[in-house]
């Protein structure tokens, strides 16, 4: 037995005064636009009351099926032109963080933003978990590169210097006044061999 715990409410939804959205999670259940899907499947028993707020009337086009035009059609696409419309609003809502991001349930476009909204979103989830991870492993170097810091001692090169000239001095051996350390260690560690 499934559960049945699907809201169908007339869209759009921030036409009522209460907060549908919230409504729902309190309840355990996920709205779906019933001005969008004909199917009433799993559809919940319990639902919260809502009021429609008091709007001024938007204006009604009348269809009156002459001159070849098929009213019932016309008006059924009007319908889910308006259900697609109500949908595209609540994501633009979602995108600027007024709402959560919830699948719109029905309507082509509707659909669409919401798929490439949760790609962008989920591109965003992995850049900042990417983020978080290269901060650490800087925090973890910047730690290493202090503690190998202290670790070494400090050298007084002038000192060090003048000991390995003193020594190739008294050697005869010569070099360059501005030599490295590096080559007059290799210098004096050649000495005994020369």
């Amino acid at each position: 037995m499934s559960q049945k715990n699907i809201w169908y409410l007339p869209g759009p939804f921030h036409q009522y005064q209460e907060d549908v959205k919230a409504l729902a999670k309190e309840n355990g259940l996920r709205i779906v636009d019933a001005n969008a899907t004909g199917s009433r499947e799993d559809e919940a028993d319990d639902v919260p009351e809502v009021t429609v707020r008091q709007v001024e009337s938007a204006p009604v086009m009348l269809i009156d099926g002459q001159g070849g035009v098929d009213g019932a059609a016309l008006q059924e696409l009007i319908d889910k032109l308006y259900a697609e419309r109500d949908g595209i609003v609540l994501l633009i809502e979602a995108a600027e963080g007024l709402s959560e991001l919830e699948h719109p349930g029905a309507g082509e476009l509707p659909i669409r933003l919401f798929d490439a909204l949760k790609a962008f979103h989920e591109g965003v989830v992995t850049i900042e978990g990417e983020r978080d991870t290269l901060a650490g492993e800087v925090e973890l170097l910047r730690a290493e590169v202090e503690r190998l810091k202290s670790a070494v001692e400090p050298v007084d090169n002038a000192e060090k210097i003048a000991s390995l000239k003193a020594q190739l001095d008294a050697a005869n051996v010569t070099y360059r006044a501005n030599a490295s350390v590096e080559s007059l260690e290799k210098a004096v560690a050649d000495l005994p061999r020369a």
